[in-house]
């Protein structure tokens, strides 16, 4: 739904939702987002003579090589962090048995984790930008700093609505590949309902940049009632196909996606509809503080 056709009321709930994310951060989040990514981002800053103690892994073979003696690379932790939310916007995203709250589909969930996160980079003082993809991207806002900035991109996570198509991580994949030019952290929302082969993909761009992924679902995905056969049509795709709730698999565990996450490389944690999002992502975030 764009923000055009929004009634009074969606109005009223999107701006309440803002205010809600705004104070539970602040409250909860940010300290451990600046926690736990103090000192990941670093800038090459020049080399000199090794001393005892050095880390070997700082060598540089190229200028030990040349001068006989051993050199090491310095690095200057960065102060200003560049943090791009990429956010799933496809069909799949609009199920949900409403949460908590009763109202909450993971569409609404993940808008609360992607403003969360806008909103604790720009208390960090970072660049914050939002891109928005189902099969293709949909919506790109170049990584900014600045409270206004920042405002446009949670209003903006509010107000996308979903789209009635599936999902291409390739194709995500690649577009970022060729937009983000310098180190950037990826905070990637998605249920990851996408039977591509995009592990490659997100592995190599796993290389270059940190990734985080958030990976939203509802416990009814897990737990099908026992209903015996029942049609029903695919949010993405809109076709319709008679299920077997006794024998039928329709969706793929959420721990089994987690593991083809993890096996890239990439940090990820699973939210529900259920959870609270904003103490999810704490514990996401306290974990890697717990790292060595």
């Amino acid at each position: 739904m764009e923000s055009a056709v929004l009634s009074a009321k969606e109005r009223h709930q999107i701006r309440r939702l803002q205010v809600q994310a705004w104070r539970r951060v602040d409250n909860l989040f940010a300290g451990s987002y600046r926690s736990a990514f103090r000192g990941r981002g670093m800038e090459f800053q020049e080399v000199r003579p090794y001393v005892p103690g050095d880390d070997v892994r700082n060598l540089d073979w190229n200028v030990t090589a040349r001068t006989g003696e051993p050199f090491v690379k310095e690095f200057q932790e960065e102060r200003q962090l560049t943090v791009l939310v990429a956010m799933d916007v496809s069909g799949s995203l609009g199920f949900g048995s409403g949460g908590l709250d009763g109202i909450t589909d993971k569409a609404m969930q993940q808008a609360r984790v992607g403003a969360a996160l806008a909103h604790a980079a720009t208390k960090n003082r970072d660049r914050v930008g939002l891109l928005t993809f189902d099969e293709q991207v949909r919506t790109y806002i170049p990584p900014r700093a600045g409270r206004v900035h920042t405002w446009s991109v949670i209003r903006s996570v509010f107000t996308h609505g979903t789209v009635g198509r599936g999902t291409d991580m390739v194709h995500v994949a690649d577009f970022l590949g060729k937009v983000l030019r310098r180190r950037t952290v990826l905070c990637l929302v998605s249920d990851f309902i996408d039977d591509g082969d995009w592990d490659r993909a997100l592995g190599v761009l796993a290389q270059r940049h940190g990734i985080h992924v958030f990976l939203v679902f509802d416990p009814l995905e897990e737990t099908l009632p026992p209903a015996g056969l029942m049609q029903m049509e695919d949010a993405e795709t809109r076709r319709s196909q008679v299920f077997d709730f006794r024998s039928t698999r329709v969706v793929q565990p959420v721990q089994q996606r987690l593991e083809r996450l993890r096996r890239i490389g990439v940090r990820a944690s699973a939210i529900s509809t259920e959870y609270d999002a904003f103490s999810a992502l704490v514990s996401h975030f306290e974990r890697l503080e717990r790292r060595p």
